[in-house]
């Protein structure tokens, strides 16, 4: 028996498939890319000023006067990249205020995080002005015109066809 004959089962389907299937078709529809690194570089925005990182015996507190403003920049710029993903429409706007905020984090927030936000956060804010959603054919091309070729679909000029053939 060659798996050519084999028929197919068409009952049972892979659930993981489904949702695999299910987040490429949300990833390919969205600026997926430009959100999630819009909301990667909020979160060490958001993090260094609050941190309290430990070495050894000796606990470091990072806590600055401008934690109010990290947190604000941290949220926008996580709240930006979730707009991108599920508001298309306003994708320009947060791709625009996303570059914004970062650079405006650097002197506000411990450098952009210590750096890891900086380049994260403009080349997030970068994909999410320039992603453009693929135009849908209206009337596309049929099969049919597709296969006959140029010559099949080229309109006539005007004056020629069955009248000139009749002279």
């Amino acid at each position: 028996m060659s798996s050519a004959t084999v028929e197919t089962r068409t009952g049972r389907q892979n659930p993981l498939g489904a949702v695999w299937r299910g987040f490429r078709t949300f990833r390919r529809t969205r600026p997926f890319w430009g959100g999630l690194l819009a909301m990667t570089a909020g979160v060490p925005i958001l993090y260094f000023p609050y941190a309290h990182l430990e070495l050894g015996s000796l606990t470091i507190a990072m806590s600055t006067t401008a934690g109010a403003g990290s947190l604000l920049i941290g949220v926008l710029m996580i709240a930006l990249g979730l707009a991108g993903w599920f508001q298309q429409a306003v994708r320009v706007f947060a791709g625009i205020a996303t570059i914004l905020l970062t650079l405006v984090s650097l002197p506000m927030s411990n450098l952009a995080g210590f750096g890891l936000a900086l380049l994260p956060g403009l080349i997030g804010g970068g994909l999410l002005v320039s992603w453009a959603p693929i135009p849908e054919p209206a009337d596309g091309p049929t099969a049919e015109s597709a296969t006959a070729g140029p010559a099949a679909t080229a309109p006539q000029p005007v004056g020629t066809g069955h009248q000139e053939e009749a002279r």
